[in-house]
């Protein structure tokens, strides 16, 4: 089995990957009262609930590392074959991490067997890939993006979803997922940016350099305002990612 991919990208996460409220307020009002809830790929515990009882499963030791200690107790393990008996949750939530898993099939199965509900965080990969930043400065990670599995649709028909819910990204978002600074693009160029999010972390380098170059030569020379002017009427925008519910 291979080494989880964030004991390599994971080194300094919390400090563009932090719980965005607004997203944050999502996934709080849809576990409702839920008594106990599994986080499957929990990561350093972003969006886990405090005041309910969480048992966070997750591979990576980097990651375990940088939880804080309020956090929810947390066992090393995969999605895949989770540690616990079938029923233990009442909610079983899985934040950004399902396109990640070596058997992504056999993870979703897993949350189903965990709990009678689940909350998935998950993208559609078509519309993430028509992003400005892909499309004009990254095709090669572009072309990598649209492949990705599970896309949102594929997990809502794995778990029986029953509300498929689009989060647009606001211009001040917090976490900061690929998407997250469509409308501040300077942030792009700053390579522990880059570093924090799977999509460019994992990429090329020499691929994301020189796209990063000619994003920076857009900048200097006013071509990118100038194209993207319509960008400064939005409050929001929707880039694909969805919370996926059932239950």
């Amino acid at each position: 089995m291979r080494a989880p991919v964030y004991d390599t990208i994971g080194l300094d996460y919390m400090a563009h990957r932090r719980a965005d409220p607004r997203w944050e307020a999502e996934v709080r009002a849809h576990l409702g009262d839920a008594r106990r809830v599994v986080n499957v790929g929990a990561g350093t515990g972003n969006y886990e609930p405090e005041d309910q009882t969480v048992v966070a499963i997750e591979p990576s030791a980097v990651m375990v590392a940088q939880r804080q200690e309020r956090a929810a107790p947390v066992v090393r393990g995969s999605a895949a074959a989770l540690p616990l008996r079938s029923g233990w949750a009442d909610v079983a939530i899985a934040i950004l991490t399902a396109h990640h898993w070596d058997d992504w099939e056999t993870g979703l199965a897993e949350l189903c067997r965990m709990a009678p509900r689940r909350i998935v965080l998950g993208i559609d990969f078509e519309l993430h890939a028509e992003f400005w930043l892909l499309r004009e400065y990254l095709p090669e990670v572009r072309a990598f993006v649209r492949a990705g599995a599970p896309s949102a649709d594929v997990i809502a028909e794995a778990i029986g979803a029953t509300a498929c819910l689009t989060l647009p990204v606001p211009r001040d978002l917090s976490d900061g997922v690929m998407g997250a600074y469509w409308c501040r693009p300077e942030a792009y160029l700053d390579p522990t940016v880059r570093a924090n999010n799977s999509g460019l972390a994992l990429a090329d380098p020499d691929i994301v350099t020189r796209g990063m170059a000619r994003l920076e030569a857009d900048l200097a020379s006013g071509a990118w305002h100038e194209r993207h002017a319509d960008l400064d009427r939005l409050e929001s925008i929707d880039l694909g990612y969805r919370l996926i519910v059932a239950g």
